[in-house]
């Protein structure tokens, strides 16, 4: 069983699969640490910042929480530059 599914690289090798993406935020407001609380009580948050500090945060399609130590800027444009390339 092979998948064509697109991955979004969002540091230190990590990916997350792009389709699955539903938004990416800034971790800094009180309502983001509160969603990464939920997240963490119900085994959906997922570390991918190696230790570094947050600076982006990923709500995909199944709830999960993906932190990341890159900016969510960047992270943002490299899903349209991937987004360009499909059309």
């Amino acid at each position: 069983m092979s998948c064509k599914c697109k991955v979004l690289n969002i540091g230190f090798g990590n990916s997350v699969i792009a389709d699955r993406v539903v938004a990416i935020v800034q971790p800094s407001s009180a309502p983001m640490k509160r969603l990464r609380e939920d997240a963490s009580d119900k085994n959906k948050l997922i570390d991918a910042t190696h230790g570094r500090r947050t600076r982006s945060i990923i709500v995909t399609d199944s709830n999960h929480v993906v932190l990341s130590a890159i900016q969510a800027e960047t992270i943002a444009s490299r899903l349209e530059k991937e987004d360009d390339e499909d059309e």
